[in-house]
């Protein structure tokens, strides 16, 4: 009995010891396979949704390459959310845990939602290659997948990213600098996306920063 009572404990310490390093992990390999896939995706795929569909003949490796990405990054990010939260344990306020969880979700859904679209056009362009390109179902998918990307998922990223500085801020569960950075890179991928192909990559880049301090906080280790 004594025994058992004894190992139980020194189980539950030893997870919650790896839990900051799961997440750090999880957040570098979700940065680097999100970078992989808008790297890929932006060499093969015009960013004008009104574009002819000629990527389809040439590009489409690239594009088949990413798609098959999305699921492995989407997996990361979960799993660095849900370190994340473990990490904030009793710290972690209702209301900004909500809106944290919530649009995490909702990035992940219209991520994988995109990637399903621009996987039927390209099974849609195999099956009927002249077909497709010139008719209205193209137009529909190529305009559908651009307008998830490149306005619902940056804003849904924005607002993660702005919640999860606000928690960081209150909390201290990261550095000051890189809570009150977050802000920063919110308000530039907001209005950047507009202007800029590549503006979505500060995403990747700020999770990226994030998983790298709480990698390096022995703090945490030690408090837990």
């Amino acid at each position: 009995m004594s025994a058992s009572s004894n190992t139980l404990p020194g189980i539950m310490t030893h997870a919650r010891l790896r839990t900051p390093k799961a997440a750090a992990i999880a957040g570098v390999v979700f940065s680097l396979l999100l970078f992989a896939v808008f790297i890929l995706m932006r060499h093969s795929v015009p960013r004008d949704p009104l574009e002819t569909g000629a990527w389809l003949h040439t590009g489409a490796t690239n594009v088949v390459i990413a798609l098959n990405l999305v699921p492995f990054a989407g997996v990361a990010f979960l799993w660095f959310v849900g370190a994340l939260r473990d990490k904030l344990g009793a710290r972690e306020d209702q209301f900004f845990a909500t809106v944290f969880l919530g649009s995490a979700l909702l990035l992940l859904a219209m991520l994988f939602a995109a990637a399903a679209v621009v996987g039927a056009i390209i099974l849609a362009f195999h099956a009927a290659p002249e077909v497709l390109v010139n008719s209205a179902t193209f137009h529909f998918g190529r305009g559908l997948a651009y307008g998830m990307i490149n306005i619902y998922v940056v804003k849904t990223a924005c607002v993660f990213m702005v919640t999860t500085s606000t928690i960081g801020v209150y909390t201290g569960f990261t550095p000051r600098w890189l809570a009150y950075g977050g802000y920063a890179v919110a308000a530039a991928l907001m209005v950047g996306s507009y202007f800029f192909d590549w503006s979505l990559l500060v995403f990747p880049v700020w999770v990226m920063l994030v998983s790298i301090s709480i990698l390096t906080d022995k703090g945490a280790a030690a408090s837990a």
